[in-house]
């Protein structure tokens, strides 16, 4: 008799060990889905923030008389690379693009001259300026940059960098 009950008591201690290694596991899992969610979050404030300055940006764009000098060399004509690491606004980098600051990051605009023929629209009745607007908005550790190309009358072409 006595021989079972130290039986009984070493498959009882075997249970509360798994049971013990299963509560640690789901723990852990949880804690990795809260990080997960948390970094979602942290990523889709930031979009909505970049597409807030972007629209900001883009009225700029559309203000009857908005006049910018057309960039000269390819350097400063292709997409601001500073983009990605900038932190604050203000003078850019190789690419020369001002920094302005807008409720929720920053944002550079570039012209990058004009054009009669934009595809898949209408042939307009003057040549069109093209603008490209690039914003930044930082929301904890996520960066979002946005980039639309605009003439001075509506958006052409939108996407977002990596």
């Amino acid at each position: 008799m006595n021989r079972q009950r130290g039986v009984v008591l070493i498959v009882s201690l075997v249970f509360l060990l798994l049971l013990t290694l299963l509560a640690t596991s789901s723990l852990q899992n949880a804690t990795l889905q809260e990080k997960m969610a948390g970094s979602v979050a942290l990523r889709d404030v930031s979009f909505q923030a970049a597409e807030a300055v972007l629209r900001t940006a883009e009225t700029h764009v559309l203000t009857p008389g908005f006049a910018l000098s057309k960039c000269t060399t390819p350097r400063t004509c292709v997409p601001p690379p500073e983009a990605l690491t900038l932190t604050a606004a203000g003078e850019g980098g190789a690419s020369g693009v001002i920094w302005r600051v807008a409720p929720g990051g920053f944002f550079g605009i570039q012209h990058l001259g004009e054009t009669e023929d934009l595809i898949g629209m209408p042939s307009p009745a003057r040549p069109q300026k093209l603008y490209r607007v690039t914003a930044v908005a930082l929301h904890g550790a996520s960066r979002t940059v946005l980039e639309s190309v605009h003439t001075q009358e509506r958006r052409v072409l939108w996407r977002q960098r990596q």
